[in-house]
């Protein structure tokens, strides 16, 4: 696994992705492809069950590395190139097997925040702020992952006005789970980690395959669907030894799945 632009720690199930580019983490190719290289490593390494995804320094992430874009278009077909690892980005995290939580220590813009609103869960520092600059740099983008999460009116006014939301003001919203200090942030993300990684890697795997699923699904198909997974879930040995290990009232022990 790369550690150049991206750094990898993997504790008791626990894959710690840092962004080190000084010094703002910029999101230049080398970035983007280099991230893209690690999300898709991790989902297939059977010791990982969750992902804590921040960035080095006081910012996450200050969106696209707007110097390396101005080369965009040089050759024929760089653009839509581009364009496709720009999208590629946030579906790594967003279909991934593995739970990610983002933990934000700083201002997330514009493609910044794309990689926070694709995790699962988004824990922030007070320091933070949310924003999509596009609109002051004759760009386009983020509008429809912001959507997902954010209300109409705060959508609209970010992307119309380049308004940064600040952390504190999306807790209260109940868009983050978390503001706490910049230097809780890290302990505050640990803790949630290690409480999903001791659940069943199986019944991780299938939960976030539902999630992504039953999103654009209506009320029965998305409901039938769950349902399904929960007949593939019986059948497999995490559940005896979820179920045995209730009655048991112990811990109970799962084996590693990709």
């Amino acid at each position: 696994m790369e550690n150049n632009l991206i750094k990898t720690t993997i504790e008791d199930h626990i894959a710690v992705v840092t962004m080190d580019a000084p010094p703002v983490n910029a999101q230049s190719r080398e970035f983007v492809e280099e991230l893209i290289s690690v999300f898709d490593e991790l989902n297939e390494t059977p010791t990982v069950r969750v992902i804590v995804l921040t960035g080095a320094g006081k910012v996450f992430s200050a969106g696209a590395d707007i110097k390396s874009r101005g080369k965009v278009g040089a050759v024929p077909g760089d653009t839509y190139r581009h364009l496709r690892r720009t999208r590629e980005i946030g579906f790594s995290i967003m279909e991934s097997n593995k739970a990610v939580i983002a933990a934000v220590n700083g201002p997330a813009l514009g493609a910044g925040m794309g990689l926070a609103v694709c995790s699962d869960i988004i824990l922030a520092s007070d320091n933070a702020v949310f924003g999509l600059p596009e609109i002051d740099i004759g760009l386009m983008g983020g509008v429809r992952h912001t959507m997902r999460l954010f209300p109409h009116s705060l959508t609209r006014r970010m992307v119309l006005s380049g308004y940064r939301v600040p952390a504190e003001e999306l807790y209260r919203r109940g868009i983050i789970e978390a503001c706490v200090p910049r230097e809780q942030l890290m302990d505050e993300a640990m803790k949630m980690a290690r409480t999903i990684a001791s659940k069943s890697p199986m019944a991780l795997k299938l939960a976030k395959r539902a999630i992504n699923t039953v999103e654009t699904m209506g009320l029965k198909d998305g409901y039938r669907f769950e349902q399904n997974l929960t007949v593939e879930m019986t059948q497999h040995e995490d559940s005896k030894e979820a179920m045995a290990a209730f009655l048991e009232k112990r811990p109970a022990v799962f084996k590693d799945v990709i």
